[in-house]
């Protein structure tokens, strides 16, 4: 993640990941605007190029091909991605909601989300029909979709609602698809039926009479069936039924019209028009708030009001960006006037397109060359990202729209003391904390429901305290998943010895910045923490919090345990299995996010398995006899499993062919990108018996990356591991495996073994 010392004064928030904010992402990225800071939302870290999605339903694609990875995009323009999605607005408060994370605060807002189906319109639907839209999760409906055909046996009907460019082209790049595979596997393409079907008298009605005449001749020549004039009134299982009371049987039904905003919209009070879109001028500001712009799809441009087209989107990228940047250093938007006549390059599935522009005309297998070399010079542009330069540091006040917000820019970045005088101010500090609710424990005495000086706890009789501490700074640009992580590494420790969660006191620095900023960091942050230790029945009783250059968190943790039944690093016994709860790998998969060398996906997997806790699989554990523990964080795997051997006086083999291994991270680790805590873990080599024989293994590398909030390393005795494990997964830990076995203590003094 990029860190900077020049203070955030204007927040643009962008909503979606549509083809407009990606070149949004990519005119910031290339030129900064000091002080003011982006921050995307969406729910999918892989959008898709719509140019390109039917030659991926076609198989001329790969995944990545006509994906554009919003993660390094978000990284490389210094934008903070929060993965979520929008469900509303406050517009007075100027706040985004969203479906599982506190309120976004923006000054200046941007919403690229694309458009829904409208199913609702028609009975059944919403219930038996796929919809294409939106095509952010259109990947996971299509996979789900050709699995259903490729096990279908016998004959196969797949009707497509929507007669447009879009149901034209999906029919044919399906059929052209699916026919391969049924060749694939001996079965006969006669038995493929498509039909296509929309409430309109003419194909690709917004194009001109040459280019339907292309397509119908197309379609009939590949013997799909077309019902025009037809409108589809209700859909059935395995049925659908047009208005003129025709019913047709059919395996899959694809629902490609009827798009229009999502509900949520509506209680905005932003100026929608009759499909639910959002009005905007020719400044892409909505019609009544200068303070949110909108583009693409979700957009109608009433001054010019053009088709739903994946081009417009794009053409919009360049003006929605500049009229950001002009908004949010207090200058006027310019006008934007989309071009009268577009080109349309459509395909047909098979490698053959026809182009369309006004009342030109012209198809074959060179204008699928034309349109191939176009998309794939467009997604260049967000693939290959060119080296950039770091941004000046000095403060730049240009985007304060007020004295008072120059002015603490300015003392933002002065020179500070230390000691107290570096502690987030009390007022800012009670505002962000002020709406957390942390939970409340009859054995905590004093705790923030009464602050005082200090904390005061009871220890029920019979339990011992168990102590621990942790603190580290960011490695996400996401101040809410960040919190939630750092929350779930520090009671790692608590877990691991089989003690209950008792209470947290939380130290903390944020970066100077003016207050507002400041404060909403504070909130976003302690509210992810928040969430993590009142699932865990933790109380966060106090802490401090200060400025500093980086955003970084800590917890001292307290939990209490029956001094009887602690799982301790000292308790391996020889004939033991070893057991791992969760994948490794997290330490290269950040070195190369900051490098921008880590698909989003890769990511994402990541952060799920930090996030997860490792309460449940605790208690598991010593249900099945676990009398050795210890969660796997900064000294990697083999370090954490030396750290027991020892105390243990044991040896252990480790199969590292059984490591289960976090999504990329041996495609990082074999590029050499390392997590820069490797070197001082790689130390440890010498614990290794014949270590030399392993060094070429892909593994070998992971077993010495640092984790964060990683899983628990236990063993348990060998006749209760199988059933161990399979609770463990039962539980939600789908990657725990039996990694290896203790061994007693042997004549060499390296007590690990390696095997494959």
């Amino acid at each position: 993640m990029r860190t900077t010392e020049q203070p955030v004064l204007r927040d643009i928030v962008l909503i979606g990941g549509g083809h407009s904010h990606v070149g949004v992402l990519k005119r910031f990225a290339m030129n900064p605007v000091p002080g003011v800071r982006l921050t995307l939302i969406c729910r999918d870290t892989h959008t898709p190029y719509s140019g390109m999605l039917p030659g991926y339903v076609a198989g001329h694609y790969s995944y990545d091909d006509v994906h554009i990875d919003l993660s390094k995009l978000a990284e490389y323009a210094g934008a903070r991605f929060y993965r979520d999605e929008a469900i509303g607005i406050d517009r007075s408060r100027k706040r985004v909601h969203c479906r599982n994370r506190p309120d976004v605060p923006y000054d200046l807002l941007s919403i690229n989300i694309g458009s829904s189906p409208r199913v609702r319109d028609v009975t059944g639907a919403s219930e038996f029909a796929v919809p294409v839209k939106p095509i952010n999760g259109f990947n996971n409906r299509w996979l789900g979709l050709l699995a259903r055909l490729e096990n279908h046996q016998g004959p196969m009907t797949v009707a497509i609602v929507g007669a447009g460019a879009g149901g034209v082209e999906l029919a044919l790049a399906m059929q052209f698809r699916l026919r391969k595979e049924l060749a694939k596997r001996g079965d006969d393409a006669g038995e493929l039926h498509f039909h296509l079907f929309d409430a309109a008298t003419e194909l690709l009605p917004t194009h001109n009479p040459k280019v339907r005449e292309q397509f119908a001749r197309k379609l009939k020549q590949r013997g799909i069936r077309v019902h025009l004039g037809s409108p589809v009134v209700k859909v059935e299982a395995q049925r659908l039924t047009t208005e003129a009371g025709d019913s047709l049987a059919v395996d899959e039904v694809l629902w490609v019209t009827r798009a229009g905003g999502p509900r949520w919209l509506e209680d905005t009070g932003l100026a929608l028009d009759e499909g639910n879109f959002l009005r905007v001028r020719d400044t892409l500001q909505v019609e009544n708030d200068d303070a949110i712009f909108a583009a693409g799809d979700i957009a109608n441009v009433t001054n010019h009001p053009r088709e739903k087209a994946g081009v417009f989107a794009v053409r919009q990228g360049r003006p929605l960006a500049d009229n950001l940047r002009r908004a949010a250093l207090g200058q006027a938007p310019k006008p934007f006037h989309p071009q009268k006549k577009w080109l349309a390059l459509i395909s047909t599935g098979d490698k053959y397109a026809v182009a369309s522009r006004g009342e030109f005309a012209h198809a074959g297998r060179l204008v699928w060359r034309w349109k191939d070399w176009i998309d794939r010079r467009f997604m260049k542009k967000f693939t290959d990202l060119p080296a950039m330069e770091e941004s000046a540091t000095l403060p730049d006040t240009s985007a304060a729209q007020s004295k008072e917000e120059a002015a603490q820019a300015i003392s933002a970045v002065a020179m500070r003391c230390g000691g107290c005088g570096a502690k987030v101010g009390s007022t800012v500090l009670s505002r962000a904390l002020g709406e957390l609710k942390p939970i409340e424990r009859d054995d905590i005495i004093v705790g923030l429901h009464a602050p005082d000086d200090a904390a005061v706890l009871r220890v029920p009789p019979g339990k011992a305290v168990v102590h621990t501490v942790d603190f580290f700074r960011a490695f996400i640009d996401d101040p809410y998943i960040f919190g939630r992580v750092a929350a779930n590494h520090s009671l790692g420790d608590i877990f691991a010895m089989g003690a209950e969660a008792q209470s947290a006191t939380a130290v903390a620095t944020v970066p100077y910045g003016i207050e507002s900023k400041v404060e909403d960091v504070v909130f976003q942050m302690m509210s992810g923490a928040v969430d993590v230790l009142n699932e865990a029945g933790c109380a966060l009783v106090g802490g401090h919090t200060g400025e500093g250059k980086e955003l970084a968190l800590g917890f001292a943790v307290n939990g209490l345990i029956d001094p009887d039944q602690i799982m301790s690093k000292g308790g391996l016994r020889a004939g033991d299995a070893l057991i791992l709860t969760k994948p490794i790998g997290t330490g290269t998969l950040f070195a190369a996010h900051a490098r921008l060398a880590a698909k989003g996906r890769w990511i994402d997997s990541a952060l799920a398995s930090m996030m997860q806790s490792n309460q449940s699989a605790a208690a598991c554990l010593r249900r099945y006899g676990s009398q050795a523990c210890t969660d796997v964080t900064g000294f990697g795997l083999l370090g954490h499993l030396v750290e027991m051997t020892r105390p243990s006086g044991v040896d252990a083999e480790l199969d590292l062919t059984a490591i289960p291994v976090l999504p990329g991270a041996e495609e990082t680790a074999a590029a050499g990108i390392l997590s820069s805590l490797q070197p001082a873990n790689i130390r440890l080599r010498r614990g290794i018996r014949e270590q030399e024989r392993w060094i070429k293994h892909p593994r070998y590398p992971l077993i010495f990356d640092p984790q964060t909030a990683g899983g628990l390393l236990a063993s348990v005795p060998a006749h209760k591991a199988d059933a161990c494990v399979a609770e463990l997964k039962s539980l939600g830990y789908p990657h725990t495996a039996i990694i290896g076995r203790i061994l007693p203590q042997g004549e060499a003094i390296e007590p690990i073994i390696l095997r494959a």
